[in-house]
């Protein structure tokens, strides 16, 4: 099996499900609870979020531990709308983020909110002038995307702030990190990032965890109201398995990094490289191979539907992507169109995307049963 779907969830690391079967069999305890058992469970919150923290240079007290990136995503627009209302009723994103920050923003449009949409160019970088132009006196949050899910597109997030901060210092930044965290260096203090999104599972973690950085002194308010977990920021019993997990998939992920991005990028500019070379009618969607993230890697194949070719793949356990995992369900890739592909290439677009676990080897094997298969579908689509 050839696993090229990191960007939609990846193997969760042995040491990570060893710590995981360790919270729920033996130190099983509510760290809520004022037992020894709850004690001990709650020591352990507390070690993971001090890793945490250290791993986007914030204070444990900045960590907040949600369900995923998709409820991250939600509180930091709703959260943000109830706490700074009174400041203004506008909000700034952009056309190629994630379903889980663009349907917020849509219901808040619904809500009465006054929402932009950034445009971005054809290799999916926002117009830096038009985020500028966009910041308004009333405007109390802008999101973006710090790597994207479908091409691997970097924004420079440090710069962004900086605009932001320019025209309104009261405006707040928030950033969706959950295909940059673990590989791509974050300093929430060095990028003027006040609020980031992180999701566990993307990084070799447990599904179901993540959190929300939120920069110490703001007054974004609880999205889940109930027993006042998380220091009265989020309610719900601690996910403890999950949370300590995570924090064992940040530590290893902190420990290979380099390395791990080295080997991750031979991968990706061999399978690129070998496609262009050696399939006809094939385009690289988003920046070059070595200026996008080296994690993701964004292909058309003319003349083919991306649907066909990825169960075509899958025959042979070759398991890739069309689009975001999250709505590749759907007609079409927002992303791709917003980006301005015709329609012929957006059809044809698979998404490659790789872990530190991938070998070229396998990314060898994987041109040679592309090279098969498109070949073979082309005949008969003729």
């Amino acid at each position: 099996m050839i696993y090229f779907d990191n960007a939609a969830t990846t193997r969760a690391l042995d040491s990570v499900s060893d710590k995981v079967r360790e919270m729920l069999l033996e130190n099983y305890g509510n760290p809520s609870s004022q037992s020894m058992m709850g004690v001990r469970a709650e020591k352990e919150v507390i070690a993971a979020r001090k890793i945490t923290a250290a791993s986007i240079n914030a204070e444990p007290d900045e960590i907040y531990y949600t369900s995923g990136g998709t409820e991250s995503d939600n509180w930091a627009v709703f959260g943000t709308a109830a706490g700074y209302s009174r400041s203004g009723k506008h909000m700034i994103t952009t056309s190629i983020e994630h379903p889980a920050m663009l349907m917020p923003m849509r219901r808040m449009e619904e809500l009465g909110w006054d929402i932009t949409v950034l445009d971005v160019d054809e290799k999916g970088y926002i117009d830096m002038e038009q985020l500028k132009s966009s910041v308004r006196k009333d405007t109390i949050l802008v999101s973006t995307i710090l790597i994207n899910n479908e091409t691997g597109t970097i924004q420079n997030a440090a710069e962004i702030s900086r605009i932001i901060k320019s025209v309104n210092p009261d405006t707040l930044y928030h950033v969706d990190a959950v295909q940059a965290f673990g590989k791509y260096p974050i300093d929430v203090k060095k990028m003027g990032i006040d609020m980031l999104s992180v999701s566990g599972h993307k990084i070799h973690g447990p599904k179901g965890v993540g959190f929300l950085y939120i920069k110490k002194g703001l007054k974004v308010k609880p999205f889940i109201y109930g027993g006042g977990h998380e220091r009265g920021q989020r309610s719900g019993t601690e996910n403890v398995p999950s949370i300590v997990g995570l924090a064992e998939a940040i530590r290893v992920s902190a420990d290979e990094s380099a390395a791990a991005k080295e080997n991750v990028m031979a991968i990706k500019k061999y399978l690129a490289e070998g496609i262009l070379r050696e399939i006809p009618k094939t385009h690289i969607n988003g920046p070059s191979v070595e200026e996008a993230s080296p994690y993701v890697l964004n292909v058309s194949f003319n003349g083919l539907r991306s649907e066909v070719l990825l169960h075509a793949l899958e025959e042979k356990e070759i398991y890739v992507s069309a689009g975001s995992a999250c709505s590749s369900k759907k007609k079409g890739s927002s992303v791709l169109s917003a980006m301005g592909l015709s329609d012929v290439r957006i059809e044809g677009a698979i998404r490659f995307s790789f872990s530190r676990y991938n070998t070229v080897e396998e990314a060898e094997e994987c041109l040679r049963i592309l090279k098969e298969k498109t070949a073979f579908l082309r005949k008969y689509m003729r």
